[in-house]
């Protein structure tokens, strides 16, 4: 009857009040969100939020779901006609009731969801109304951070570029202060929403570009250090833990605050290696693009500093983000500018400077990748100078990536994986001399900073084997030069404190000392600056002038010729090693095999045709290390009687006339060979051997190329002469030094046999009968 009535007799309700189907509390579920909507939105008045009035209505709402619909109907409409008539205050209270459901009614949202956006799209439209575009940004931000899924992922999507365009607003004035900073607000939390679901938008390089734009503007500095908000907050508190400026200023006018709020976020989306690449991609893109790069202008620093703290602040990334810098190194829009790759390397190395300890692998990968850097730069270099073009920026470019290597070594606190490294550049290395000559001297460059750094690794252990093997095939390369360098890598990772500066320069060429200007200062730079010892910044600011001031020719010189740079720059002594028969090593050793190997690798090299001074001083100084591990070993016996045996043998093919070799290089390895004698006999304590061979060291044989140091070093020196090393002078002049030569290697062999007898008597039969047949003249 109840039905009936209401349907055909309405009156009936009005007379019937007895009856119980026609009570007014029957009627209530009906027109109950009516009355509550009259009460919000009074006829006749301006509409004004009541936070009482709108929660009762949302508490019903959370009750009765199947009456949002016909609410949000009703609140779409009068929003509408609002618009339409400039009734502005009803729109602002219907997005009051809106906020207030989203919190009351999250389970309920997908019933009001739809009506919400097609609200806030209406208002993002109008243009006009700068106050309906903020108050629909503001509800949208509520929107996004009250999402639990990504239902609504692509429908804000579409939203982005309307919000971009809103972040982007010309001017200085409140007005455009304003409708930046709604707009930025609402892309911190689409950031943060991505995050949230493992999503990032293809409008994301769009959003990168108006949040850089609007960094710009910022006279915020990151501080110390910034603290990340542990409550997963789309808008963090990370004003008075990250800048430094007034913490009362107005956020609603402040759109730097908001570009600094989306990086926050940003930090917290880039949460592994691959989508650490994908969000940095468009920020290094945008550096590129508008010449960000620059020290003047500082924003680049800036923003990845700023990242960097963030992401070091959730789990230690940074080593991630500096090695997709070094990445970057190779785009294709700064690969062929090197006054752009020098601000980048400057940036990694600041970055490096300020990162935590980076012991990781991709630290190492991303010194090996400076290091190939540093490679290309050199062969650049060396190419420009041959054809006389500018080499400034590939000068600055080179000191810049040995500045970073050396920061980025220091961070990883051991040297182990770095000489692993070193012998990954080194394979393969490229028959082309001028290829060949710069791997080389990166891999020597690298070993130099390196020197002062704790071995970890390889503490009192073999030398390692990977960076031995490839040192020992780089020994007998084709090109000279190369193998002096392989020398050189050598001598500075097993021994480098036998590295002492040359003091004699007055025998030398202008240009090698022009050119030794610009490597010692290199050179001391690095051992300053980035040795890893506190010097100050005035002091290296004093060094890079002085490199400047020395000028490009110097520069160019040294990139030119590195490797015999740094033959005839640098002198080793070895006296202090056989001083009192005492010998001070570092934590690396060569094993026994290691040693019969490189005096195997010697043999070969003395047979080249191509040998320089610079080759016999470096396989001189080579073989001594050898000898000098052999002291340490039980087994030493067999490595000296080897390294004799050597010596002889070099004696022999040095008096062969009818060889392969030219008299000059023949000349060369006698001096050579007997270095070897007598630097065995002091290692071995023969010195009755001493005398017995400097006899046959007469002015008239000795090579006027090669100089013997207090009987401890061989050292190649320059002569004073227009007669070429190899020329036909020096040819025929060889031939009558080595026609001089009167030896009587039969009593020297059984010297030094006797001296072995005498000295190792408790030894096997078995090695006295190897030492008489391995000795015995043929």
């Amino acid at each position: 009857m109840g039905v009936m009535s209401r349907r055909v007799l309405p009156v009936c309700g009005n007379l019937c009040f007895f009856c119980p189907s026609l009570r007014a509390r029957s009627r209530q579920p009906v027109k109950r969100y009516k009355k509550l909507l009259s009460d919000i939105f009074p006829r006749n008045q301006e509409p004004v939020p009541n936070d009482r009035k709108i929660g009762k209505l949302c508490e019903y709402a959370a009750k009765n779901p199947l009456r949002i619909p016909k609410i949000t109907s009703n609140l779409e409409q009068r929003c509408f006609k609002g618009l339409r008539n400039e009734k502005f205050g009803c729109v602002k209270v219907i997005l009051c009731v809106y906020t207030k459901l989203l919190s009351t009614c999250k389970e309920q949202m997908a019933l009001f969801a739809s009506s919400l956006l097609g609200i806030i799209q209406t208002l993002l439209e109008q243009t006009r109304l700068d106050e309906m575009l903020i108050i629909g940004c503001d509800a949208l931000a509520e929107f996004v951070n009250s999402q639990m899924d990504s239902t609504h992922m692509f429908q804000l999507e579409g939203l982005i570029p309307k919000l971009c365009q809103l972040a982007e607003e010309d001017g200085d004035d409140d007005r455009a202060l304003r409708l930046r900073s709604a707009g930025l607000k609402v892309l911190a939390s689409m950031v943060w929403f991505m995050g949230e679901q493992s999503h990032i938008s293809l409008e994301f390089d769009s959003i990168i570009s108006v949040t850089l734009e609007n960094y710009m503007d910022t006279k915020m500095t990151p501080v110390n250090g910034s603290k990340v908000d542990e409550n997963g907050s789309p808008f963090p508190d990370i004003i008075e833990n990250s800048f430094d400026f007034d913490p009362t200023m107005d956020t609603s006018k402040n759109p730097s605050y908001w570009s600094k709020v989306i990086l926050h976020n940003i930090a917290g989306l880039a949460k592994e290696a691959t989508t650490i690449r994908r969000v940095l991609e468009p920020v290094l893109k945008n550096f590129d693009a508008e010449n960000h790069w620059s020290q003047e202008n500082g924003i680049v620093f800036s923003v990845l500093m700023y990242l960097q703290l963030l992401m070091e602040e959730t789990g230690e990334k940074s080593h991630v983000l500096l090695a997709i810098l070094v990445k970057h190194l190779e785009h294709k829009n700064v690969a062929k500018q090197p006054h752009i790759q020098v601000n980048i390397v400057n940036v990694i190395t600041q970055l490096a400077q300020n990162a935590k300890s980076l012991p990781s692998v991709a630290t190492i990968g991303t010194i090996t990748d400076l290091m190939k850097h540093l490679r290309r730069c050199l062969q650049n270099s060396s190419e420009l100078s041959s054809s006389g073009g500018d080499n400034k920026y590939n000068t600055d470019l080179q000191l810049g990536l040995e500045k970073c290597i050396s920061q980025l070594s220091n961070k990883v606190g051991e040297v182990g994986p770095i000489l692993d490294a070193m012998a990954v550049v080194l394979e393969n290395i490229s028959s082309n001399s001028i290829v060949a000559r710069s791997a080389i001297s990166t891999v020597h460059r690298t070993a130099d900073i390196i020197s002062s750094i704790p071995n970890i690794s390889y503490h009192k252990k073999a030398f390692p084997d990977a960076l031995f093997h490839q040192l020992l095939l780089t020994m007998v390369h084709p090109d000279h030069e190369t193998r002096v360098g392989a020398h050189d890598i050598f001598s500075a990772v097993l021994l480098p404190s036998l590295l002492s500066s040359s003091s004699d320069q007055n025998k030398r060429t202008p240009e090698a000392v022009r050119s030794d200007l610009s490597l010692s200062a290199s050179k001391k730079l690095r051992s300053q600056s980035f040795a890893f010892q506190d010097k100050g910044k005035d002091q290296v600011e004093f060094i890079d002038e002085r490199l400047k001031e020395n000028g490009n020719q110097a520069s160019d010189m040294a990139v030119r010729n590195p490797i015999m740079r740094q033959s005839h720059r640098h002198s080793y002594s070895f006296e202090h090693f056989l001083r009192d028969g005492k010998m001070e090593l570092n934590s690396l050793r060569l094993s026994s095999h290691q040693v019969s190997l490189l005096l195997s690798t010697i043999w070969v090299q003395a047979n080249s045709v191509e040998n320089t001074p610079a080759n016999f001083e470096a396989m001189a100084r080579s073989y001594s290390i050898a000898v000098l591990f052999t002291r340490v070993k039980t087994s030493g016996h067999m490595a000296l009687a080897r390294s004799f045996q050597l010596a002889f043998s070099l004696r022999s093919i040095s008096l062969d006339q009818e060889g392969r070799l030219q008299p000059s290089r023949r000349r060369s390895v006698f001096t050579l060979a007997s270095y070897m004698l007598i630097f065995s006999a002091r290692a071995g304590n023969f010195p009755e051997l001493i005398p017995v061979v400097k006899a046959s060291l007469t002015d008239k044989t000795i090579d006027p190329y090669l100089k013997l140091v207090e009987d401890a070093g061989l050292q190649a020196v320059f002569v004073e002469s227009d007669i070429k090393y190899g020329s036909k002078e020096d040819e025929d002049a060889a031939l009558k030094s080595l026609l001089a030569i009167k030896l009587d290697d039969l009593h020297l062999k059984e010297t030094v046999i006797s001296h072995f007898m005498t000295k190792f008597k408790k030894l096997s039969e078995e090695w006295f009968f190897w030492l008489s047949e391995h000795y015995q003249l043929q």
